[in-house]
């Protein structure tokens, strides 16, 4: 059995309700940054309140910075440090989707580390440090099952000017403790359910065919994309189905607790590098026929494959084929099967640009791929996803 370390240090109040249970908890902190979206659904939804008043219970005082937008950036992440630094805040709550979480530990690491957070990003343009001081602890709210933010690591921030979107990762980023409360999600939109959903049924994809699986994250992940073959259809149908947004909830965690995404992370952070409006599960679904169906062509992961087919209810699967027709229906149930890579601004002369940036931008690990991917691979990939 291959060697493997799983560790996650998260406390997680998992189910419907336990938002209410926030102020029982020992929080890490007697001042909190709230760190929330640009938007404005937590505030109309009435959950920016309920936490405010979850924190008046704990005697905990905060301080709001509302300015993370879709695809987080550098700006809104120092920006965020500066505010929680000029009003004495020793933790961060992240309230929100994966993009806040992401903004969030990075807030939390730049609130006690010198410098921009690009000094810390091992992109092209990043200066490649390492964090000299463990971040501000985290505590994470999420209000979206997709990124599986809230018991990982790790975070995903743009820079406009260099037209990176990149991973940014430490140790100390794990949240402290993490709220998953599917009544925070009701209220999320059909389309993005579903670029949600599918961002974690990825991870779980990628987990599986990744060449460095092992058993732990395959549990994890095969699990996942049970419950999301099963749920994300019914939650994008009926976003008041209780029990999809539970179990859909639960997919995102598990898959992101043993998280070893490959390539198609990465491709897809390439194409937000250049579009910054571009949803990330949309733009993973663009890809995704083309993508695992080159693997299937070369019957380079086929065991993974049929495992993967298995878990998403195919009878008797035999070939990598079937998974990749069980991906093609699950995309057309949740009505993505016409996404195209041009109605997000991509146009096909664009494309040669991508492969030379998939070893800049990090996303997942290009090495851990079924088979090795020429950049001539990747520009061919591209192109059977193009539309």
């Amino acid at each position: 059995m291959s060697q493997f370390i799983f560790n996650n240090p998260t406390r997680v109040l998992f189910g419907s309700g336990q938002l209410g249970n926030l102020h029982k908890e020992q929080l890490p902190g007697k001042k909190a940054l709230i760190a929330t979206t640009n938007g404005t659904s937590v505030k109309k939804y009435g959950y920016l309140e309920r936490l405010q008043k979850e924190l008046d219970l704990a005697g905990v005082t905060y301080t709001l910075f509302d300015e993370v937008r879709p695809n987080p950036t550098r700006q809104n992440v120092m920006d965020g440090a500066a505010k929680a630094k000029e009003n004495g805040c020793d933790f961060v709550i992240a309230l929100g989707g994966g993009s806040v979480m992401d903004c969030a530990k990075c807030i939390a690491l730049m609130m006690t580390n010198p410098g921009d957070i690009w000094d810390y990003s091992l992109s092209a343009a990043g200066g490649k440090k390492a964090a000299e001081v463990d971040a501000a602890p985290i505590v994470c709210i999420t209000t979206s099952a997709g990124t599986g933010s809230e018991v990982d690591t790790a975070s995903v921030i743009s820079d406009d000017e260099a037209k990176e979107k990149t991973g940014i990762f430490f140790q100390s980023m794990f949240p402290t403790l993490s709220v998953v409360d599917a009544d925070l999600m009701m209220s999320v939109p059909p389309a993005f359910t579903a670029y949600q959903g599918m961002d974690a049924f990825f991870h779980a994809s990628e987990s599986v065919i990744n060449k460095n699986k092992h058993p732990m994250g395959e549990m994890f992940a095969l699990k996942s994309i049970e419950l999301i073959a099963k749920y994300l259809p019914i939650a994008y149908k009926d976003g008041s189905n209780r029990e999809a947004r539970e179990m859909m909830a639960l997919a995102n965690t598990f898959a992101g607790y043993y998280m070893l995404c490959t390539s198609a992370h990465t491709m897809e952070h390439v194409m937000g590098s250049y579009h910054s409006d571009l949803v990330h599960g949309a733009g993973l679904i663009m890809i995704a026929h083309a993508y695992y169906d080159f693997f299937a062509e070369k019957k380079a992961a086929e065991e993974s494959m049929i495992k993967m087919a298995k878990a998403m209810d195919v009878k008797n699967p035999t070939s990598g084929k079937d998974f990749i027709k069980a991906l093609d229906d699950l995309i057309a149930a949740i009505d993505c099967a016409d996404l195209k890579m041009s109605d997000a601004g991509i146009t096909e002369d664009e494309l040669t640009l991508y492969p030379k940036r998939i070893h800049e931008v990090l996303g997942g690990d290009i090495t851990a791929d079924p088979l090795p991917l020429s950049d001539e691979d990747y520009l061919e990939i591209y192109r059977r996803a193009y539309r």
